[in-house]
């Protein structure tokens, strides 16, 4: 068996890099098909402005032509910048259940990184915090949100065999709304009292082109709550109107939560969604002819509340903004009748955000793993 390494550079072969996991995983009932065109999208060096910062390459493995493997390696420059390392992402990894084929990927990376001089290499983690990240290695047994990666529970095995060990982890949670006990009125009695004591305002707006009109601000915020979190990278102009268009555009309003200080500035903000993982699975992986109209159904499904993007302004944190926004989005969902809420990434390390959702029975479903590996 001779295994065949080549970087993809035509758009033609490009659709084939992405359509490698519709067929890797077609018999998996718990992998979730991206849209083609998202993935287009995001590996389109005109349209998605994070290539402005980095080197991309597109790697796959093939034997007798057929493609059995694949990566995408980033010399992340911002990052880099940023934390002062010499360091080589990956993302975008994916396999069949052969060792050798894994080892000739990530050799190849390995080889590129040695080239321009760095000594580590590290992920799965993507070009911003908004691009899927994380190996999962547990709770293969749950559909993830459409926000995440699926994974076959061999690629930890791969990547430790490999030399990789573990750099951080991230948990997800599951929780429900409390129909029976009701919101704590402790909470909903100190979130009034927050509100009163330091002029803020929970912002509610008719329709989603006002909260649009508000991205630039949100995005602004997100970027410095994630300042400090493990492995952000600050984001463009360019990078932030991209996000709003992918993440603000199509979300129901009130599932969107904004807090304002008394000069009318945003502190705080919360985005969440309806879960669409059954949608995108009936659409696998195309909106046309018939996907558009299983995604537009999903939006009306109740049964999950994805919870997305979040931040509080930093002279704000502990001063109750977060817990505003919480009881809303639960008396938001309880009005709507959702059954659960996942959490989506949460890092192992961040206790403070773990706490708030001990009120509402959480559960820890999945955790996923940013590996490294130190180049010698």
């Amino acid at each position: 068996m001779s295994i065949k390494i080549r970087e993809i550079k035509e758009k033609k072969d490009l659709k084939k890099f992405i359509k490698f996991q519709y067929d890797l995983y077609k018999d998996n009932k718990f992998y979730v098909p991206p849209l083609l065109m998202d993935e287009l999208n995001t590996f389109d060096k005109n349209k998605n402005p994070a290539f402005k910062l980095s080197d991309v390459k597109f790697i796959v493995a093939e034997i007798n032509k057929k493609i059995v493997g694949r990566i995408v390696a980033i010399n992340n420059k911002p990052a880099n910048q940023k934390y002062n390392i010499k360091n080589i992402r990956f993302n975008w990894f994916d396999c069949i259940n052969d060792l050798e084929v894994a080892k000739y990927l990530f050799d190849y990376v390995e080889k590129w990184a040695k080239e321009l001089g760095m000594d580590s290499i590290s992920g799965p983690h993507g070009f911003t915090d908004l691009d899927p990240q994380g190996l999962l290695i547990e709770g293969f047994d749950r559909i993830p949100t459409i926000a995440s990666f699926y994974n076959y529970e061999y690629y930890k095995e791969f990547l430790e065999k490999l030399d990789f060990i573990k750099e951080i982890d991230y948990f997800e949670y599951l929780s429900t709304p409390p129909y029976k006990e009701g919101i704590p009125k402790k909470l909903i009695d100190t979130a009034k009292w927050v509100i009163n004591r330091y002029n803020y305002k929970l912002v509610k707006y008719d329709n989603i082109k006002e909260y649009i009109k508000r991205g630039k601000e949100i995005f602004k915020l997100l970027d410095e709550s994630f300042s400090e979190i493990y492995g952000s990278v600050p984001l463009t102009d360019n990078q932030i109107n991209y996000y709003i268009k992918k993440y603000i555009s199509y979300i129901n309003k009130d599932l969107i939560k904004l807090v304002e200080n008394k000069e009318g500035e945003i502190i705080g903000f919360m985005i969440t969604m309806n879960n669409l993982s059954k949608a995108y699975q009936k659409a696998k992986g195309r909106l046309f002819p018939f996907g558009i109209f299983h995604i537009l159904k999903g939006f009306k499904n109740n049964e999950t509340l994805d919870f997305y993007l979040a931040g509080v302004k930093e002279e704000y944190r502990g001063k109750g903004v977060d817990l505003i926004m919480i009881v809303d989005i639960v008396e938001t969902a309880m009005k709507y009748g959702f059954k659960y809420a996942e959490s989506n990434q949460e890092l192992e390390n961040n206790t403070k955000v773990q706490s708030e959702w001990k009120f509402f029975n959480p559960q820890l479903i999945r955790k996923r793993r940013i590996y490294k590996k130190f180049i010698k």
